[in-house]
Formats: structure tokens, sequence, C-alpha cells
């Protein structure tokens, strides 16, 4: 198998991938063809069975794994295969960690990091609440070390949330230092809890699609919820705090054209908001600049999160 990223016009490919996404269509005469994402952890293809009915090309739907043979071709800047054969693949013919972006970072390292500044935390009901969630809840820590952070646009890949909460909890422990007016440990549990509601915003791997809810509530609102939640079960825990913790998770978008509900009051709820926003933006940078070509300085276009075009500096 030949992984997306090292693909070229002009080859013949065949090789086991995901269907990430199928959907059936026609041609301006009316032909119908069927328009397919292939995916591996490399990256994304696009693709097309052009005759559907003809021998070779097996049933099949989206997440399965296929083996498929095509051509690659370029059209309107970009590969694309034209498929000749599929072939649904059967369990053990494949490794899904082959086919599943994963962050560069080991997630156990990652997690015994975020384990780190929870013991920091100082605060015994802070403490209680982000112990009982990330440190005596296998389940939980199982879904939360392998989620990713997004659909697409940054942190779209297994270990996402927990490479993007870490990487916002150390922002804030810097924030702590500099800053004294900041209640450092509200601030680290803020950052801590944050994205929290992406666990139910967006579908495990590989679907890695929004949900219902996702659709309808949003991660903030619904990791509101599910802190609020747990905070009811806890015997006096002081409500101010639990508001002020909240009022963090409602409002870490910033303003309210970003999907925050309330904009920002407290120090805390405007650190949090500015170390989300900074990682997840270097983090878009390091994307666009890993799918560049190699050793590029050229402008890569206009990005809509950063709103600019964007190159790699000189001495980059």
């Amino acid at each position: 198998m030949k992984y997306i990223d090292t693909l070229r016009e002009g080859e013949r490919v065949g090789g086991i991938y995901l269907c990430k996404h199928k959907q059936h269509a026609l041609t301006k005469n009316g032909k119908p063809y069927v328009s397919l994402i292939l995916q591996d952890k490399t990256g994304t293809l696009d693709a097309k069975v052009w005759d559907p009915n003809s021998q070779g090309i097996d049933d099949f739907e989206a997440l399965d794994y296929l083996e498929v043979v095509g051509d690659v071709i370029s059209f309107q800047g970009a590969l694309q295969m034209n498929i000749k054969r599929i072939r649904k693949a059967q369990e053990g013919e494949f490794d899904p960690k082959e086919y599943l972006p994963v962050s560069d970072r080991d997630l156990n390292e990652m997690y015994q990091e975020l384990a780190a500044l929870i013991h920091k935390i100082e605060n015994p009901h802070l403490k209680s609440l982000a112990e009982g969630f990330f440190l005596k809840d296998s389940d939980f820590q199982e879904r939360f070390q392998h989620h990713s952070a997004a659909k697409s646009v940054h942190h779209g890949f297994v270990g996402g949330l927990l490479e993007h909460t870490l990487s916002v909890m150390q922002l804030c422990c810097h924030f702590a230092s500099t800053y004294q007016i900041l209640n450092r440990d509200l601030l680290l549990t803020a950052a801590l809890f944050h994205d929290i509601g992406k666990l139910e915003e967006i579908s495990d791997f590989p679907a890695n699609a929004y949900t219902d809810d996702g659709q309808l509530l949003g991660h903030i609102m619904i990791g509101s919820e599910m802190v609020g939640a747990r905070i009811r079960t806890m015997e006096g825990f002081p409500p101010k705090l639990a508001a002020e913790l909240k009022h963090c998770i409602l409002a870490h978008h910033g303003e309210l054209e970003f999907g925050s509900p309330k904009k920002p009051a407290l120090p805390e709820a405007i650190a949090l908001s500015f170390a989300d926003n900074l990682d997840a933006k270097m983090e878009t940078l390091k994307e666009l600049f890993a799918a560049a070509p190699a050793g590029s300085t050229e402008w890569l276009g206009y990005n809509r999160l950063l709103e600019s075009n964007i190159r790699k500096s000189s001495l980059s």
C-alpha cells in the first residue's frame, strides 16, 4: 500500500484505504457515478467510480475499508483517483491505526503530563472534580486520550483533544505565573474542562463527525452541562465557584460571534480564551506548513481561521 501523501499523478495504485465518505451523484449527461473520499493516516484523497455497476465494483458503504485499484490524475489542481476495482476488505487484512491521523506526540506521555498538572491544583473542590473525571474514571480517560478536538480546522486527529487541552493548560500556567490577579486553580481547572463537551459533540473515530447533540447544542453548552451535572453530586461544592468555572467554559471562545454564549467577565475567562485561541491558531499554522511542499516559502493562500494569506517566514 502507498500512503496518500506519496501518490503522484499518472500512477496506477492498488491498496487498502478507509472510505471516509460516499455519495451517489449524476454527471451532466445524467449518468450515475459514485464520489468517495479515501483516507489513511497521512491524509485524504478524492476518488470517483465512473461506472459503479461494472464488474469489479463490489458493494460497500462509508467507513468500510476498501481494497481499490485506480489511476491517480490531477483535477483542478488537486490529485484524484479514478477507481477501476473495489473489494471490501475483511477484518485482519488491515491495521486501523494506519488509517487514522494521530498526534505526533506519545498519548500516554501527554496524559501523564496532564495528570501532573491536575495534581498541582490545590483547591479541594476543584481538585476533586478534576480527579473524578480524569484520574478515577478509566472509561473517560480512554475516550479523552484518543478523541479529536475537531472534525477539521485544527487538532482533528487521534489524541487531538488531549494535545490541545494540555497545551492550553500549559499556556494558562504561564499566564498565572505572570499575572498575579489570576486565580491559578480556577484557571487551570477551566483549561482542563473547556473542551470536554467535544466528547459528545464529535463522534469517535473513524467517523469523527458531528453528532446530533453537537449540531443542536455544541461543545460549549454540552461541556458546561457535563461539569454542572457532576458538581451537583458533590457535597459542599461552593455555588459561586461552580458558577465561575462554568462561566469560563461558556466564555472560552471569547466573542458571541465565535460561539460563546457569554463574553468573558472574569480575568480567568479572558486568559482562557486567549490561550485557547493561541493554541488553535498555532496548530492551524503547523498543519498548513506540514501540508506545504518541503522547503517552500511560497504563499499558501487565504486561511479562513487566520483571516489572512499565509506563508512561512524566511528563517522557518
